[in-house]
């Protein structure tokens, strides 16, 4: 845990920059802390960063977590990094269909391309897009771009649907996050029930499923489960030997 606090402490950075006052209730970050790799006594170690946090107590004695000096070299979405080194894959990962008049009389071939232009570029999460026209296709680009910067940022590039819900406040997120997120089915995978949708950021999986980059907390998790499997398996086989 030691060695990966410099992750952790710029993965709350990113999420602050993310944020549309550049402010967090602690709370939130806290009870959230889990799918991030956060360790628990994260609230401690703020004060070893004052370049970086500032907590505030509200008038309610809420504690919320304030940015301090925003870094431009954090403020690059995985989705641009992405840009970078495979731009056809990325083109292919989102889709904003234009809405034209049947008289228009468009060939296919012409509609990919109308489409293309409505595509890129997203909407930089790092960017002032909580500004934009609610219902704008600008404003549903930078929703999408919040939300993958968001599941990027994620140990296991996936999260409940709630877990992104908690923050909409902060992010400037709609009731409709959750259409938004099926309209995207190149990008999302959604799978769960009416009450809690849980969501998969397809480029952090192979085909087979697998997660692609593993954090080392992941690797240690799943060695502590294998260990714990194989000691059942030995408990239940001196049960049985004893039977």
């Amino acid at each position: 845990m030691e060695a990966m606090e410099e992750d952790r402490v710029t993965k709350v950075r990113k999420l602050l920059m993310m944020s549309k006052n550049k402010r967090i209730p602690l709370s939130k970050i806290y009870h959230k802390r889990l799918i991030f790799g956060i360790p628990e006594d994260f609230k401690d170690k703020i004060v070893k960063y004052p370049d970086y946090f500032r907590l505030v107590v509200e008038d309610d004695g809420k504690q919320v977590l304030e940015l301090v000096n925003w870094d431009p070299s954090l403020a690059v979405s995985a989705l641009e990094r992405g840009f970078l080194v495979n731009e056809d894959k990325v083109k292919k990962a989102f889709k904003f269909p234009v809405k034209y008049g049947k008289n228009l009389g468009l060939e296919e071939n012409d509609v990919k391309k109308l489409n293309l232009l409505n595509t890129l570029p997203l909407v930089s999460p790092y960017s002032d897009g909580w500004k934009l026209d609610l219902w704008s296709l600008e404003a549903e680009k930078y929703g999408v771009g919040i939300i993958h910067e968001f599941f990027s940022l994620t140990l296991e590039k996936r999260a409940l649907i709630h877990h992104i819900v908690e923050f909409k406040e902060e992010f400037s997120l709609t009731r409709q996050t959750y259409e938004m997120l099926k309209r995207q089915p190149w990008t999302f995978y959604l799978a769960g029930t009416d009450m809690n949708w849980a969501v998969f950021l397809k480029d952090g999986y192979d085909d087979c499923g697998n997660l692609i980059n593993k954090d080392p907390l992941v690797l240690f998790n799943e060695k502590l489960y294998k260990f714990a499997q194989m000691q059942e398996e030995e408990e239940i086989s001196g049960f049985r030997e004893k039977l």
